[in-house]
């Protein structure tokens, strides 16, 4: 069963070399990363899959940038945004996950986006990076988001996915950790291991990839 971290930015987005953070993906428990303009292939016995991140103010324009996604390897991530573009976003042939939720109003991903989510296989991106790196009210209005986003999972089971959104190797959590860190939003470890593999399902069938010592 695929180990995903479903986001992390290695140099030049990050601190950390690809080959530096596969390396420590892998000894905390990962097979695969997902990274933003890369290419498939096998990092230090880690599976790199390439993202394709898209931030549009419309849907018009997220539309348009997702029909320049050429490459059918690449895993589509849109960053969320108010609740009737997230609804359109859903209907977009192409997208694979919907990302920073964390980031938007309360009520932007209702009972409407869960469902939509449900019938058309698309994932919702669970960003560790601010549980993680914020603290006070700023971390508990997250943590109360997230639980929201949980309870709608409980009736409309919607693919998810959980990224350390990792800018360097000091960024990754473990497996372990990572269960910890979503069980204090009502997380439970078998969801948690679900999310963790979802990324390697989403894209099929899976590309070619090329093995890098």
């Amino acid at each position: 069963m695929t180990v995903a971290d479903t986001c992390l930015h290695p140099y030049p987005g990050g601190d950390s070399s690809l080959r530096r953070m596969a390396i420590e993906a892998r000894e905390l428990g990962f097979d695969t990363i997902v990274v933003p303009v890369a290419t498939p292939h096998i990092a230090s016995g880690v599976r790199v899959i390439p993202a394709a991140i898209i931030d549009g103010e419309n849907i018009r324009a997220v539309s348009s940038r997702l029909r320049k996604v050429t490459d059918r390897n690449s895993l589509v991530m849109v960053n969320a945004g108010e609740n009737g573009f997230n609804r359109a976003v859903m209907n977009l042939k192409g997208v694979h996950v919907l990302r920073n939720l964390s980031l938007t109003r309360k009520r932007s991903f209702d009972h409407i986006c869960a469902r939509l989510a449900l019938e058309r296989g698309i994932a919702v991106d669970i960003d560790l990076y601010p549980v993680i790196h914020t603290a006070g009210t700023s971390r508990q209005r997250i943590l109360v988001r997230y639980g929201e986003l949980i309870s709608l999972h409980s009736r409309y089971p919607f693919p998810m996915t959980i990224s350390s959104n990792a800018r360097s190797v000091l960024d990754l959590r473990s497996v372990d950790e990572i269960i910890l860190l979503c069980s204090l939003f009502g997380m439970a470890e078998d969801d948690v291991h679900a999310a963790l593999s979802t990324a390697g399902d989403l894209l099929a069938p899976s590309g070619p990839v090329t093995v890098v010592s």
